[in-house]
Formats: C-alpha cells, sequence, structure tokens
C-alpha cells in the first residue's frame, strides 16, 4: 500500500486516492458542486481535465449527472460538503443511483463538529442514518489518513456504491503503509476487558484513546476499536469485544438515530445483549465555533469518554 503520509490534510489523500486510481482506471469520472479548492479536486482537474466536471451549486443536478455517466459504464466520483452531498442530494442519490443499481462513489467533506466555522447549516449529523436507507451502499469514515487513503482505494476495488465521510482539513497518522487495513473490518487499538469503547472517525477515535489512558489511570482496562467501516458492519469484532467485555461505549460525531451506536444496539439484541452507553450530538442541531470548542460543547472529549465509561461499569 501507498505511503499516504506525504499529504498533509485529509483532502489531499481522499483526492490523491481518486488520482492514483483514475491512472489505472479511465472509467472514473469526477463531479464536484463549485467546491474544487475546498476538497483539492483541482488535482484531478488539472491530471485528466476530460474526465472532470463542476456542476455547479447543484448536488441534486451533480446526482443525477453522476448516475447518467455511470449508466454508460463510467464510474463517477462525486464530492460536496456531507450535508449537500446527502441532505440536499437525497432522493436522486436514492433513485437515479440506488434504486437504478448505478455505481457512484460520494464524497461527503466535514461531517458533524468537522465543518467547525461553517456552522449548523452545514453540520451533517445525520448523514450515515441516511446513507444506510439506500441498499448497496458501502459507508466509512477513517480515523487517519493513511486508512483514508488505503480505503478509498478499497471502496473502489468493492464494486459497490461508496459514501466517503471525512474532513477536508488537519491531519493525523495512526496507521503506517504496513498496517493492516481492510474496508468492513474495525481495528483494535487497544486490549482490555473492563470495557469496549467502539469510536468512528477523526474526532472520536482520538478522544478514545486519551480517554483509555485516563482510565488506565484508575486502574480501568478498555479496548479501543476503530471502527473506520459502518456498512458492511464488522459485526464479528463487534460480538467479539461485546463478550470480553460486557459493556460496550460507542463514540460517534454524529445523530444517534439511524446511526452508528443505535445499529450496534439492534445487532446486539438479537445475539448478545450487553450493557451499553452511547456518546453523540444528541437532540441538537450544530453551531458555530473551533474544533476544540465544538468538541468541549457535545461532550466530544477524552474526560467525558472517560467519565461516561467509568459510569457504565458502575
Amino acid at each position: 500500500m501507498k505511503d499516504a503520509h506525504a499529504y498533509s490534510h485529509y483532502r489531499d489523500a481522499v483526492i490523491g486516492a481518486v488520482v492514483d486510481l483514475a491512472k489505472e482506471h479511465p472509467e472514473i469520472v469526477f463531479l464536484d458542486a463549485d467546491l474544487s479548492s475546498c476538497i483539492g479536486s483541482t488535482a484531478f482537474k488539472k491530471e485528466f481535465p476530460d474526465r472532470f466536471f463542476n456542476c455547479g451549486i447543484a448536488e441534486a443536478n451533480m446526482a443525477g449527472v453522476a448516475a447518467g455517466l455511470a449508466s454508460t459504464g463510467l464510474v463517477p466520483f462525486i464530492h460536496s460538503f456531507g450535508c449537500f452531498a446527502t441532505r440536499r442530494a437525497y432522493d436522486q442519490l436514492f433513485i437515479s443511483v440506488g434504486y437504478t443499481h448505478q455505481r457512484v462513489l460520494v464524497i461527503g467533506s466535514d461531517p458533524g463538529i468537522t465543518a467547525q466555522y461553517n456552522g449548523g447549516t452545514h453540520m451533517p449529523f445525520e448523514d450515515i442514518a441516511l446513507m444506510r436507507q439506500i441498499p448497496g451502499f458501502v459507508i466509512f469514515e477513517p480515523s487517519d489518513i493513511q486508512s483514508l487513503y488505503a480505503l478509498t482505494i478499497q471502496a473502489y476495488e468493492s464494486g459497490s456504491s461508496c459514501y466517503i465521510r471525512t474532513p477536508r482539513k488537519g491531519s493525523n497518522f495512526r496507521y503506517s503503509p504496513d498496517d493492516e487495513i481492510t474496508l468492513g473490518k474495525g481495528i483494535k487499538l487497544r486490549d482490555g476487558k473492563d470495557v469496549g469503547i467502539i469510536a468512528t472517525g477523526v474526532v472520536m477515535v482520538d478522544a478514545a484513546m486519551e480517554a483509555a489512558e485516563l482510565l488506565k489511570a484508575k486502574g480501568i482496562n478498555a479496548t479501543v476499536i476503530d471502527l473506520h467501516t459502518i456498512r458492511p458492519l464488522d459485526t464479528e469484532l463487534i460480538e467479539k469485544t461485546a463478550s470480553e467485555c460486557g459493556a460496550l461505549l460507542v463514540c460517534e460525531n454524529g445523530r444517534y438515530a439511524g446511526g452508528i451506536g443505535e445499529m450496534i444496539a439492534s445487532h446486539l439484541a438479537t445475539v448478545n445483549p450487553v450493557k451499553m452507553s452511547f456518546l453523540n450530538v444528541g437532540d441538537r442541531f450544530g453551531e458555530v465555533g473551533n474544533l476544540k470548542y465544538l468538541a468541549e460543547s457535545f461532550g466530544f472529549t477524552a474526560d467525558n469518554i472517560a467519565r461516561k465509561a467509568e459510569a457504565l461499569i458502575k
């Protein structure tokens, strides 16, 4: 696997993966909703000017155009901010792409609180719930640049439509090119028997790892799972963690209804019900602020995760 550590931002990694794929697969095209400078898709346009289409600020139309291109045998990647890529284009993704069995890979950037100063109008908390309702869509949210690059490659290779949930700005390097990163298989980052913490995405996995250190200082050993792939769900790892720990805390940068915690709870209810707790945005809209302020406002901090885990096992 290519070393993605040369990429300085998440956006560079996801576009870099698409560019690398397009070099080998002439059927790949890219559509953007007038946000090329935001996601860096100008790099694709520079490399393949005849395979890049700016659809303007018309996300629903972009999804329809992508479905049409897919019907001719092309494989479109499309991008907009996650709120617009899902909520605004939902009917077209559901009917024109999903119902007609066309293949489109959707990049939804700045999920949840990572939208920061763009505020509540731009914070998709319900995008996972929406995309879970379209049969056949793979959904993933990596926690670092290396896994973002690797999983984007694998998503194309899977042959499925896909929703890629990723921040644009900043960087984080958790994995190396030698680490095993597999679409559909979560990664155990820490091993403990007292409580299992299942986290998804950059914000939550970082906070969960810090929380595990806080818990260790109190004599509580936590398993931490990076559940990068949301669909298909890694039921084997979840069931194993539930059996070993007997209590699970699910942390997600989104809404509970239709989200990761609800999905895991509904699965375990049929095979191995265990004590569970959940950290998510609750019944709130987003707000304006930097990432640190928003994490504190919504409780997406190591301190809060540690408190919730400790309360769960008590």
